[in-house]
């Protein structure tokens, strides 16, 4: 899966086209922008957001103080996802940006075995939930054919989330305080409320209705 911060019918860098091709073929290319969207840069932190938002959790490797890495690292924060960071040398600019994350409470990853031993069991209870949601002997096609749209309000811990939620911006915290659902929940309904074009996400973190 690979995740575009233009619209779907442009290629950005265009050396990626042929690489795009082959996503489109064997997996999928997803954009919240529109046909015609050329490439800006204002695009990319709303497209990052999805991005960590559909990871168990994001790793920081190379980011200096000015980066936009560390606006994807504090979405995925806000998302309830796991941040981690690479240190480096103390004279490296490009490292300052992951020891302020660490200073902020990500976890220091030394090895592979750092991150495996975190996402590890959360990605098998992943797995676990989505065998029994979708069914052993549904396949692929079971969950094609559960297109989500107003139909996720049919679910009562969506529907306790829409109540929450309103015309005015609310955080995520505000969300968990008002609905009792644990952050990773609400996290991860937002981001499919947000795709279905139901909420509308702030670069705040904030999110509220969008008007019908």
């Amino acid at each position: 899966v690979a995740v575009c911060g233009t619209g779907p019918d442009s290629v950005y860098p265009a050396a990626s086209r042929e690489l795009a091709g082959r996503i489109r073929e064997h997996g999928a290319l997803v954009t919240e922008f529109p046909t015609g969207t050329k490439p800006r840069r204002a695009n990319f932190p709303s497209r990052n957001r999805i991005i960590s938002g559909l990871s168990l959790g994001v790793l920081v490797i190379e980011a200096g103080l000015n980066s936009g890495t560390l606006i994807t690292a504090r979405q995925a924060g806000e998302q309830g996802r796991e941040v981690f960071a690479l240190p480096g040398s103390l004279h490296n600019p490009m490292v300052k940006g992951c020891h302020r994350l660490i200073r902020e409470g990500a976890r220091l990853v030394e090895t592979v075995q750092d991150v495996l031993s975190e996402l590890g069991p959360m990605a098998g209870e992943l797995a676990a939930a989505l065998r029994a949601e979708v069914g052993e002997e549904g396949g692929a096609g079971a969950v094609a054919d559960q297109a989500p749209g107003n139909d996720l309000l049919d679910d009562p811990d969506y529907q306790r989330l829409w109540d929450a939620l309103a015309y005015d911006p609310r955080t995520v915290s505000e969300l968990v305080e008002l609905t009792g659902l644990p952050v990773q929940s609400v996290s991860s309904m937002l981001l499919m409320l947000d795709l279905q074009g139901m909420v509308e996400a702030h670069s705040s973190g904030r999110y509220q209705r969008v008007s019908s």
